[in-house]
């Protein structure tokens, strides 16, 4: 994933989605049915909030223990955020009764992570992402651009794909000897953030 991202950054947050729901989905519905048959009594409320405090809890240590130094350092923190993101997103559908492995999800992802306004939008760059994996020239879409300028790319389209404010931040310290890119509190409130709008889409009405 992390080679697909960085040959093509421009689409780094569709490449992370997609495999999201491939790698991820299949873990949320078998955390769901575990649950459930453990726990018959929850609701999909009270399942979801147990969602919510587990991955903002992996969002905050992570910033608590980001500090890898140097650009590469950067954009593993912001990646690592993403995808902790996109993991609670697929457990809360889950938890709702909704299927994580569904193709929508990864359109729902780019949608609740504000990387596109519109579920249209996403599915079409969605599609993009997917036809450029297949192409068997897309590791070298990224040969004849400096490595440094690859990097600040995608580092800004993963922050972007973590929260705003994280975009803000990624643009602002993204230069090689940064030494803490997201912090505690700014990966728990950008988690927690996506948390609420997750729980409006999925919860029934």
């Amino acid at each position: 994933m992390w080679a697909r991202m960085k040959a093509d950054p421009q689409y780094a947050p569709e490449h992370l989605a997609l495999e999201a729901v491939r790698r991820l989905g299949p873990e949320a519905r078998r955390w769901a049915e575990r649950a459930r048959s453990e726990h018959p009594g929850l609701t999909p409320d009270e399942l979801a909030q147990q969602v919510v405090r587990r991955f903002t809890n992996h969002a905050r240590l992570s910033g608590a223990v980001s500090g890898a130094t140097g650009l590469p350092g950067a954009v593993v923190d912001v990646g690592v955020l993403a995808w902790t993101q996109a993991r609670m997103v697929l457990h809360m559908a889950a938890a709702y009764g909704v299927d994580p492995t569904g193709p929508d999800r990864a359109t729902d992802l780019l949608v609740l992570q504000r990387v596109h306004k519109a579920a249209e939008t996403a599915r079409l760059a969605l599609g993009v992402a997917a036809g450029r994996e297949r192409a068997s020239r897309l590791f070298a879409t990224s040969a004849g651009q400096p490595l440094s300028g690859v990097m600040v790319k995608l580092g800004v389209k993963l922050a972007q794909m973590a929260g705003v404010r994280a975009a803000r931040r990624m643009a602002a310290k993204v230069i090689p000897g940064a030494a803490v890119v997201l912090g505690t509190w700014a990966n728990s409130a950008a988690t927690k953030d996506l948390a609420r709008r997750t729980t409006e889409l999925y919860r029934p009405s």
